[in-house]
């Protein structure tokens, strides 16, 4: 172990941190060119969402409203059913008086 530390001189070191300076300056530049390349991905996709919202929003609205009176329909045949079965109700007593 002694013959391994004594080899490591301090003109060595300094070449290692140097190396490995070297190599995260390295790094840092390949990550800052695939953060750029995420952030021309994502404005990209930015702009064909903002698209598909642009021409299926409409198509979204009238399917709504469509919904919407489906919804209401059923509401009004609900309370028609309802309606109809406590008139029925009523006259059923009505005649049993």
């Amino acid at each position: 172990m002694e013959a391994v530390k004594e080899s490591w001189t301090d003109d060595r070191l300094d070449d290692l941190n140097h190396r490995v300076g070297e190599l995260g300056r390295r790094m840092d530049a390949r990550f800052d060119q695939v953060d750029a390349r995420f952030e021309r991905v994502d404005a990209r996709l930015d702009a064909r969402f903002d698209r598909m919202d642009a021409k299926f929003g409409a198509r979204f609205d009238r399917m709504d409203a469509k919904f919407d009176a489906m919804q209401r329909l059923m509401i009004q045949v609900g309370g028609g059913i309802i309606a109809t079965l406590l008139a029925s109700i009523a006259g059923l007593i009505a005649t049993q008086l």
